[in-house]
């Protein structure tokens, strides 16, 4: 059975996916949560010089999609056949979008409030659209099963919420999307007992 040590920051961010993923599988693994000033002494000796890093038997891999995708697919979290890892693919990728387009760190706070206020919700719109698409009239985006899509969406959609506590009101699927991971004992228990953070 391989080992697993997976290395990020103290906090959600890149790496919950990750977690969650491992949560799902119910599979033990290394937590290793680096401290802000922890991080300068380290950063050399990681492969990109960047977080998370998965180890997996002594191999070191980088980019936390890779790390989430090879989870997935190594606990059968990612589809379970071709068209199906591509439907999962598809929602991962939209996900990407909105990373991509929300100017979090930008300093025009007007242009961070047409985001959430406006463009935020066409991309949730697309997101939605495509669980109905692949759901198959249920609550999971891709068929009848949990996959890396419907966790990838969890964490993303929380922190949606922080930034727009109301920016799911009109988006019924995700809502209910987003409480079926939460009804999955072991996310359930995952989320229980995680450390709070303030990201």
């Amino acid at each position: 059975m391989p080992s697993y040590k997976l290395t990020y920051f103290n906090g959600r961010g890149r790496a919950e996916i990750s977690r969650l993923i491992f949560a799902a599988a119910g599979q033990k693994y290394e937590d290793i949560r680096i401290e802000r000033e922890q991080w300068p002494a380290l950063k050399p000796k990681t492969p990109l010089g960047q977080m998370p890093v998965l180890e997996v038997d002594g191999v070191e891999l980088p980019q936390s999609a890779a790390i989430a995708r090879f989870l997935a697919k190594q606990f059968h979290l990612a589809g379970k056949d071709n068209l199906e890892q591509a439907e999962v693919d598809a929602v991962i990728d939209t996900i990407s979008d909105i990373n991509t387009a929300w100017p979090a760190s930008s300093s025009d706070e007007a242009l961070k409030k047409k985001f959430l206020t406006e463009d935020l919700a066409k991309h949730l719109q697309n997101l939605e659209t495509l669980g109905k698409l692949y759901g198959k009239g249920g609550h999971f985006f891709v068929g009848n099963q949990l996959t890396w899509a419907d966790l990838r969406f969890y964490t993303f959609g929380q922190t949606c919420i922080e930034a727009a506590p109301d920016c799911l009101n009109n988006f019924s699927w995700l809502e209910q999307n987003r409480a079926e991971v939460e009804k999955q004992p072991k996310i359930a228990e995952y989320l229980k007992n995680r450390p709070k953070t303030s990201f």
